[in-house]
């Protein structure tokens, strides 16, 4: 059994990113710690892509102002990099000037910086939205971190807001309904004197009912662009660890989810690990299961292992009080979590869905396009070193309308169609490859990829496309599915978002900082950079735009890390005038096609923060930081409104050593406080719309 790190003096420096060893443990359980869980021979990404940033990068050295002959790397706050950069992306940005660059973009960007607090632009206000332990249900107290329990958590805004989406009301004026994550519990920074070793009863029921969604309608304020909650409103609702979930797809009822408590097979208790999601042409909401693996105990098996479940106990301990969470007595019930889940907002009293026929994996996200004649396709990552990134293609046409049988009709739409894995190939021979970084000899950037099958299920079943393997191992198993058929190892696949511009899809790949260590795979076809502590996000162009193609192109967008790293890249944008940025990891878009960008683990020294990149046009990979955030946090679920930027502020304050007691924030509300997850609005004090 592995020894869990000490929580108290371990250096940051030794995780991946700028994460500390509170996040790795509370939130992953240490992924990063242990074995890499891909084993499997498969072509690794990494090695593909490195051509195509070097060949990139010279074909664009002419838009290049400046390239800095220096390396660069993590490094501490006093050598982080400075704002010269951030500072010339803003030009022209000051008191009485006009603003420059790309449409939506226009603002003075936020220089990096390591401050307790929500930093947004020079013209610019904010406010907090909602905070953990808000009430939102009838009944439920104030929040009272002293005199927690399950029960009025259960009623209160969850903890670790993540995803968040904004849905119009209608008939409501001025309202919206504000759909939220909560992807893990911090118990240090919850509970006052919490003893990991020994949590008691109330304190993991509290967690339970932490974890899981929130739905809360918000009012604007028509004076500025605070949005306020609306207790008891009867869309309001909770999804904790404990709601009942049902189970869809080829995998629902069959032996593999079966457990002494469900012989059906087709119900579901909680949802886990909510990271990023997405949001659907028909009005639902769709949510990522991540790191599920964390919860569960004593696992013995090959097939958990391959999905990072441990042999000995958990961090949380929740085994001890519920056996379910314990692989040793429920062996399936480990096989019911790990899905893209599917709620329906607008009605409170539904069932939430869990979809098999999506694969069962590390989900990051889950975004929506519909092909010209209306089916669904939906992108999802797998956030592990080495592992994924899917595409599901669907069979059944979206109805239009609100009955309830329109409604019941799109809630089925992900339960009928094809799962891909992809599979990217670059276009240089090997022997043009040295590893130097050196352009290879036919001057090409780009690669071209494949989308393989995985498994397509109808109304009258569901068929395996690879060997060996049924359909429902295939939705159960899907990381083996994957190996199986070769797809290409990627660094941490997490959110994949496609513009609604271009129909270009682009996907957020956060780091690696296992590539080229011991018999992981080195850099072979000129990707410069061993152990990615930075990070890249990538674009791809599906064949003919369209969404259901089986093939695609694709081609490096942005090299993450300080600019002056001579292995970054920004799309041939001129990088003495772009903001330094590490750890993409959420994307979404403006209505003007620009990318905008969270992150998590800086590993520049620098708090994390929100980004802005245009995508198309002269100014295509001009990207500017909008915001950051206060100390130990993650920028979370953007969402990008013209007149409105919401961000989640993730796990303010888990920095090593933190706790109640010893608060390493004082964000939100000040010293003398728990510090507390949030959501935060920010808008233009001028009430114009966002960087225009």
């Amino acid at each position: 059994m592995r020894k869990l790190l000490p929580l108290i003096g371990t250096p940051s420096g030794s995780h991946p990113g700028g994460r500390s060893a509170m996040t790795c443990r509370f939130r992953c359980g240490d992924a990063c710690f242990h074995e890499v869980p891909n084993t499997s021979s498969n072509e690794y990404v990494g090695d593909v892509i490195a051509g195509a940033l070097s060949r990139r990068s010279m074909m664009r050295a002419a838009a290049v102002v400046t390239v800095a002959a220096a390396g660069a790397g993590a490094v501490g706050v006093a050598g982080a990099p400075s704002a010269q950069a951030a500072a010339a992306a803003g030009k022209g940005h000051g008191h009485g000037s006009t603003p420059t660059g790309a449409r939506g973009l226009r603002f003075t960007p936020v220089a990096p910086n390591t401050e307790d607090a929500v930093v947004v632009p020079e013209g610019y206000r904010q406010d907090v939205v909602i905070r953990w332990g808000e009430p939102i249900l009838r009944g439920a107290p104030a929040f009272d971190p002293e005199k927690q329990t399950a029960k009025a958590q259960a009623g209160q805004f969850g903890y670790n807001n993540d995803f968040l989406a904004l849905l119009p009301l209608h008939g409501e004026h001025g309202r919206q309904l504000l759909v939220a994550n909560h992807e893990y519990t911090d118990e240090v920074l919850m509970f006052r004197g919490y003893d990991p070793a020994n949590p008691t009863r109330e304190q993991v029921e509290i967690a339970w009912a932490a974890h899981g969604l929130s739905a809360v309608v918000v009012e604007e304020d028509r004076r500025s662009g605070k949005l306020t909650p609306v207790p008891r409103h009867h869309l309001n609702r909770r999804v904790t660890a404990t709601t009942e979930f049902r189970l869809t797809g080829p995998a629902a009822g069959s032996d593999l989810v079966k457990t002494s408590a469900d012989r059906s097979g087709t119900k579901v208790l909680g949802t886990l690990n909510n990271c990023s999601g997405g949001t659907t042409p028909w009005g639902t909401t769709l949510h990522g299961e991540e790191n599920f693996n964390q919860y569960f105990a004593n696992s013995s098996r090959a097939t958990d292992k391959r999905y990072g479940i441990g042999t000995g106990a958990t961090e949380r301990k929740w085994e001890r009080f519920d056996k379910r969470f314990d692989v040793a007595q429920e062996p399936n019930e480990v096989h019911r979590f790990g899905y893209v889940v599917e709620l329906d907002p607008y009605d409170p009293t539904s069932t939430p869905r869990k979809h098999t026929l999506l694969g069962r994996f590390k989900h990051e996200a889950a975004t929506v396009r519909l092909t010209q004649d209306g089916r669904p396709v939906v992108y999802t990552g797998d956030d592990e070193r080495f592992d994924y990134f899917y595409k599901f293609v669907g069979s059944k046409r979206m109805k239009r309308g609100n009955s309830r049988s329109v409604r019941e009709h799109n809630l089925s739409l992900l339960d009928e169609g094809t799962l891909y894995v992809a599979k990217l190939t670059g276009d240089s021979p090997a022997t043009d490859i040295d590893g130097s970084g050196k352009l290879p000899a036919d001057g090409e950037f780009d690669g071209s990829g494949r989308w393989i099958p995985l498994v397509t299920a109808t109304e009258d079943g569901a068929v395996s496309h690879v060997e060996g393997m049924t359909a429902e191992e295939v939705c159960v198993f899907t990381r083996l599915a994957g190996d199986k058929v070769g797809a290409t190892k990627m660094d941490r696949p997490e959110d994949i978002e496609p513009s609604p511009h271009t129909g270009k899809v682009y996907v957020a790949l956060t780091n690696n900082s296992n590539r080229g260590v011991g018999s992981n795979a080195k850099a072979d076809e000129a990707n410069p950079r061993n152990t990615n502590k930075h990070g890249h996000v990538l674009e791809l162009t599906e064949r003919w735009n369209r969404a259901e193609s089986t093939t695609f192109a694709w081609s490096l967008f942005l090299v993450a890390g300080d600019p002056e790293d001579p292995s970054t890249y920004f799309a041939g944008f001129p990088k003495d005038a772009v903001s330094p940025i590490s750890c993409p990891d959420n994307v979404a878009f403006d209505d003007h096609g620009n990318l905008w960008i969270s992150t998590d683990g800086n590993a520049l020294g620098t708090h994390d923060g929100l980004f802005g990149v245009a995508t198309k046009g002269d100014r295509r990979g001009e990207l500017k930081q909008f915001l950051t955030v206060p100390n130990g946090a993650e920028t979370c679920g953007p969402v990008i409104q013209d007149r409105r930027v919401l961000v989640a502020v993730q796990h303010p304050g888990e920095i090593d050593g933190a706790s109640v007691e010893k608060p390493a924030s004082t964000w939100p509300d000040g010293p003398g406080k728990i510090v507390r997850p949030a959501v935060v609005a920010v808008w233009r004090a001028d009430g114009r719309d966002i960087g225009v």
